[in-house]
């Protein structure tokens, strides 16, 4: 799973994804800062079974820390985007090609209104945030048109002689955004096309871009600056539809930091913190823990957790499953105690769980033992979230 870091230059997209990951980036207050792409390991958080199965586990591609599974993520974070991207400005073109393959995107969006579309610095309240985030809607909405009608004059040409469905061409030219066929028939319920493809022109292949985005592209805004927001400027953005979560992304890094440096007691998507004992803070430290503090207390947390994990288990709706091979131990073949936890989707099948850990198991699956009832089911059981399950195959 990808998760993209988006935005206008300038926003706090790189201190965000520096706060998730502790990844070294660049931070700088102006435009273009970041120009590669940055890859990171975010992790969002699932109870794990060890404490209802009363067990100490050893996880393997995941993390535990008191009965809390931390389960990796990739975050993304990319150049910053600009009014015109679509058609090459700025780092445009660079930008929307490294999205790609991000399952959803968290757009971060300077809610105090500090910050030009351009990327510019001002003053708070000098600009309208609601504007970030229709320009980036509707830039990458224009990136998908574009996609589509290159060269798609050849291309309906051919599918009108052969008689070719709308999701099996469109399919052919989005294949590489990471976009089923199964999201365009669900975005062709709602936004018609003329049976004949020579006929799409840009405004009905634009409409149906915004219903794949919001299908196949899921976006959360991250209100970013919260601290400094001026009044109104949430609740604006808020009432715009996408999912959105007030952050303090220099918060969140600053609170990281000072974890690691052994100056305080901080789990990433605590609403609180605590100094630890014997350690003294000069006032400039005192100072600026009691600000960050206060801020946390007003919007519970910084934030930055709780938009990755809402963006992962709301948005894309996925849930954890534990596989193992043996149900009375919770083993794997090592020994390892539920080693591994797995996000899918949600309504995935004890089969599609099977594929996932290997293609073997899920070609020679026979059954799964659901380790939590003791019950066995079959290939068509709807997994649960915190399910543990050991897949039964052929050898």
């Amino acid at each position: 799973m990808q998760i993209g870091i988006v935005g206008k230059p300038n926003v706090g997209k790189s201190t965000l994804f520096g706060a998730a990951t502790m990844a070294p980036v660049e931070i700088a207050n102006y435009p273009f800062t970041t120009i590669e792409p940055n890859k990171g390991i975010a992790h969002v958080r699932k109870p794990c079974p060890c404490k209802e199965f009363g067990v100490t586990c050893t996880p393997h591609n995941s993390l535990c820390i008191n009965g809390t599974r931390m389960v990796p993520v990739e975050l993304l974070d990319v150049a910053g985007l600009v009014p015109g991207a679509w058609d090459g400005k700025g780092l445009g073109n660079k930008f929307l090609d490294d999205l790609r393959q991000a399952d959803a995107m968290i757009n971060v969006v300077d809610v105090s209104g500090s910050t030009d579309l351009e990327g510019n610095p001002g003053e708070p309240g000098t600009y309208d945030p609601t504007e970030d985030v229709k320009f980036l809607r509707r830039e990458i909405e224009l990136w998908m048109r574009e996609i589509i009608k290159n060269g798609l004059g050849r291309i309906a040409r051919q599918a009108k002689m052969q008689g070719n469905k709308p999701e099996t061409i469109l399919q052919e030219r989005l294949a590489g955004l990471n976009i089923s066929e199964a999201q365009i028939k669900e975005a062709l319920k709602t936004v018609e096309l003329p049976a004949d493809p020579t006929l799409w022109d840009d405004d009905v292949l634009l409409n149906l871009c915004i219903r794949i985005r919001e299908l196949a592209k899921p976006m959360i805004i991250a209100m970013n600056k919260a601290d400094i927001a001026p009044d109104g400027n949430i609740e604006k953005i808020a009432a715009m539809g996408d999912a959105s979560v007030p952050t303090l992304a220099e918060t969140e890094l600053a609170l990281r930091k000072a974890a690691v440096a052994g100056l305080i007691n901080y789990v990433p998507g605590d609403t609180t913190f605590t100094v630890k004992d014997g350690v003294k803070l000069n006032p400039g430290q005192q100072k600026a823990l009691d600000y960050m503090a206060e801020n946390m207390k007003k919007y519970g947390g910084t934030g930055v957790q709780a938009c990755i994990e809402d963006g992962v288990f709301r948005m894309l709706d996925y849930i954890a499953v534990y596989p193992v091979e043996d149900e009375t131990k919770l083993t794997d073949h090592f020994g390892r105690v539920l080693p591994d936890c797995f996000l899918i989707k949600k309504g995935s099948t004890a089969k599609d769980l099977a594929y996932r850990v290997h293609s073997d198991l899920g070609d020679k699956f026979i059954r799964a033992v659901n380790a939590k009832t003791k019950r066995t089911v079959g290939a068509d059981y709807i997994l649960q979230d915190g399910d543990v399950i050991r897949i039964v195959a052929n050898k």
